[in-house]
């Protein structure tokens, strides 16, 4: 009996992502209660339909699949999924044909009508099971719901590839579980009830290997690199929150992962690579790249806009001009895909989120219910946007730069090695990443850390500075320092997540979630996202908001487009920037590895993901009404910037070896002598100089229109725009310091500062600049200022003596290459008279 209604719904998901089943021999087996199925190939076309990936899929391919059903025990007994070796390759999509058929597998490139067939209403491949007299339909739903929601997949050994230009990233997971928990976060057989109307599941990640590697032109890696990420492991916890037992969607969603501990590893040869796919996150983020073919991306991105007005509409950032999934629009999922629009990377996460989510939609199909009889609440249900709560966690995190060198082996037909030594690190503890979004009105991102600091590790080109022979301190191998250490400043950074026991959903109640911007700027203050974390804090918030003072808009509000709608919406975007009390010291160590990194970050020739449009003006000039005038003088939407540094120090010392004449070409765009050995001296002064620069507070604001194109060619249309209009087509930027100062100290062999001599007493400064956006839009109104500054200093003073400026004069020649400043060009008698006790 109950085979007739469970049996359907797995086959089903079998049957779409898996090629060549026989659906009877599928269905026997599983009537047996195990099924094995080896050597599968999956569906790529249908994989790329359903999850909407930026990405093309050259293969896939599982190697065994176990279905585990127990049949007699299916109401306390979870359903298994076992998946053995698992692999998929990946590649950017574009305009070009792809060739999947050369890496033997299907192309993606079907016809309109291949598609539709694949895509709409897949559940109903399978015959919908009869209606059965001795099971109530009330029962079955319930029981399907438990089995569904217990359901525990493990995959063991997952490989993902995705490969463009020469670089090959790998991803390896030697396992990975995902089964439900109660509310200790225990595995248990659990279920939604009406007193607890709460899901939990938990994921766990094990020995997570991420490797990136250099191909050649014949597609093979000649060597490999030492992997970017060595066997981490780490836990995702997931808490769903329905408003009742009927609902398809929950109403709260968190998704918040933890690491104990993350060891980065990053060669020279790799870091163009890693930069390379991060600009390729950017790129997607923004819409620049993804599911756009050729020329497409600019139409669609104007058409939306138009939907909403010339200065109103969805904002670039987040890549809010998308097309809502069909998972808010029905109860049938996937039914409207075919006419969906193309969609950014943002669009494509967020229509994912309830596709992993909503499970339970199909369940009435099976029982013959026609969606059509769906009543218009329940519809309404569908289209409310859930909150959903994104979170990753880390306590303690590590990146180690590396240089490498090849090494030939003994025998002439041994194959190259590389040989890396470990040149920096940087160590951060208590990372936060924390996304809260509510569809298109609202979204808000805050990171965070407690501490971190960077370290000089060995010698540096041929410079043997960090050696072990050398005998340095660990304190002289420090050279920045922000922030506070765990053990000082506890676990703020867990604040609020599912892996803090003070949470309210570890604590049987449920979240508040500020969701509009007033609300959002009073409680998280810089103040108080430097208490919790002390080092850094970032908040990034965007939303829109109804002018009637509502609170954050619906999603029904931007649906429509339609023109009575307009200037109904005001959108908000800030981002607030804090640096905490940080040491920042600048000596020839620190100063070479810096540069090193940025030579080897520089050694590359990838194209841009995406160039800067030249400033041409549209032929056809935008005409307002003066009522349209009015209405845009009332609101224009612009991004708001703000970034503060509290209590600087930036030390400089007197360089003891100076290889910039060999890296600054290289940083100039001249691409020769980057590959040197050099043995240049390492000379040991002590008490070794330098030049201490200590800062209270710098503060930067910049402000730009959100839609600058729009509005510039509207305005520079206008015979009188008025002050108001005119200040919204500039850029402005406001620097401001307070408590700067400078003076002489020295470091001796204990690594122990002598008492600062002032050079520049105490001071605070402010400069304002603004710039013209657009300029050539601006060509016949020649009145029009393109720049415009203001600097204020109410007074300076520097004062020095002979010797004191001598000292001064060393410093700067020893990193200027004006002659080899040594030991003796720094005397002692010189030491002595800068450096006087008063």
């Amino acid at each position: 009996m109950l085979e007739s209604y469970v049996t359907p719904i797995l086959m089903s998901y079998v049957n779409r992502y898996i090629k060549n089943l026989k659906p009877s021999d599928l269905q026997l087996s599983l009537w047996g209660g195990d099924v094995v199925l080896s050597k599968l190939e999956l569906k790529l076309d249908v994989l790329e339909q359903e999850l909407k990936l930026p990405f093309t899929f050259l293969s896939g391919h599982i190697h065994e699949l176990r279905i585990h059903v127990p049949w007699t025990k299916l109401g306390s007994e979870p359903v298994v999924i076992t998946i053995n070796t698992m692999e998929c390759i990946l590649k950017l999509k574009d305009g070009i044909q792809d060739d999947h058929e050369s890496c033997g597998s299907n192309s993606t490139n079907r016809s309109t009508t291949e598609n539709t067939k694949s895509s709409v209403k897949p559940r109903r491949i399978q015959q919908a099971a009869p209606a059965d007299p001795d099971l109530p339909p009330g029962y079955v739903q319930s029981l399907i719901r438990r089995v569904v929601n217990n359901v525990n997949i493990v995959i063991n050994n997952l490989i993902l590839k995705y490969v463009e230009d020469d670089i090959v990233l790998s991803v390896n997971i030697t396992s990975a579980e995902c089964y439900t928990v109660g509310e200790l976060w225990d595995r248990a057989f659990m279920d939604i009830s009406a007193t607890d109307l709460v899901l939990r599941k938990v994921i766990n990640f094990s020995d997570c290997t991420v490797c990136l590697d250099k191909r050649n032109a014949s597609g093979k890696i000649e060597f490999y690199q030492d992997p970017l990420l060595y066997k981490c492991s780490f836990r995702t916890r997931l808490h769903f929150t329905y408003d009742n037992l009927n609902s398809k969607m929950p109403s709260v969603i968190k998704i918040h992962t933890l690491v104990e501990s993350l060891k980065l590893s990053i060669t020279d040869q790799q870091l163009p690579m890693f930069i390379r796919i991060m600009q390729l996150g950017i790129a997607l983020y923004y819409g620049e790249i993804g599911n756009f073919k050729d020329g497409e991306t600019e139409e669609l991105a104007c058409h939306n806009k138009d939907m909403l007005g010339n200065v109103t509409g969805a904002e670039d950032e987040t890549r809010l001009d998308m097309q809502y999934p069909a998972q808010y629009k029905g109860q049938e999922l996937y039914s409207q895909q075919e006419d969906e629009q193309p969609q950014g990377w943002v669009s494509w996460a967020w229509s994912f989120v309830p596709a992993i989510v909503s499970y339970d939609g199909g369940v009435e199909d099976y029982l013959g219910n026609d969606p059509a009889s769906t009543t218009h609440q329940q519809k309404a249900q569908t289209l409310k946007d859930p909150i959903v709560s994104i979170g990753f966690y880390c306590t303690k995190a590590t990146v180690t730069f590396k240089l490498t060198e090849m090494q030939a082996e003994s025998s002439y037909y041994s194959p190259q090695k590389v040989k890396s030594k470990e040149v920096l690190c940087w160590e951060q503890e208590g990372t936060t990443v924390e996304a809260l979004m509510m569809g298109e009105p609202f979204f808000d991102c805050q990171i965070g850390f407690v501490g971190c600091r960077a370290i000089c590790l060995k010698g540096i080109m041929g410079v043997k500075d960090f050696e072990e022979n050398m005998n340095r301190s660990e304190a002289e191998a420090c050279f920045f320092i922000c922030g506070e250490n765990l053990s000082v400043k506890g676990l703020t950074y867990l604040t609020n997540s599912l892996f803090d026991y003070r949470s309210p959903e570890n604590n049987g109640t449920r979240a508040e979630f500020i969701l509009d911007a007033a609300n959002h700027k009073e409680t998280y203050t810089e103040i108080a996202g430097m208490q919790r974390f002390g080092a850094f804090y970032m908040d990034y918030l965007y939303a829109m908001e109804n002018t009637n003072g509502k609170g954050s808009a619906n999603q029904q509000d931007f649906s429509s487009g339609r023109s009575e709608d307009l200037g109904t919406v005001q959108e908000k975007s800030t981002k607030s920037l804090v640096i905490g009390p940080l040491d920042f010291r600048l000596d020839s160590s620190a100063v070479h590895r810096i540069l090193k990194m940025v030579v080897c970050a520089l050694e590359h020739e990838y194209e841009p993901y995406s160039r800067l449009k030249p400033d041409i003006k549209d032929e056809s000039e935008t005409v307002l009404n003066p009522e349209e005038v009015a209405s845009l003088e009332e609101y224009i939407p612009t991004r708001h910037t703000s970034i503060t540094l509290l209590k600087c120090t930036c030390t400089i010392f007197m360089a003891e070896f100076n290889l910039l004449d060999h890296l600054l070409p290289v940083i100039m765009g001249e691409k020769n002598s980057s590959n040197f050995m050099n043995t240049t001296n390492f000379q040991s002064l002590r008490p070794l100089p330098s030049i201490q620069i200590l800062v209270d507070k710098i503060n930067l604001e910049h402000s730009v229109p959100m839609y600058a194109e729009q509005l510039v060619h509207v305005v520079s249309g206008l015979t009188q725009p008025s002050d108001n209009l005119l200040h919204y087509c500039y850029a402005h930027c406001y620097l401001k310091i307070f408590g700067f100062q400078a003076g002489l100290t020295s470091l001796d062999c204990r690594g122990s500062y002598c008492l600062p001599v002032p050079i520049i007493p105490s001071f605070s400064t402010a400069l304002y600049g603004k710039l013209l956006k657009l300029p050539t839009c601006w060509t016949k109104r020649s009145q029009i200022a393109i720049t415009e500054g203001i600097f204020e200093l109410p007074n300076l003073t520097i004062q020095a003596t002979r010797a004191q400026t001598l000292l001064l004069q060393a410093i700067y020649q020893s990193w200027s290459h004006i002659g080899n400043v040594s030991s003796l060009a720094v005397n002692e008698a010189l030491m002595n008279e800068v450096f006087q006790s008063v």
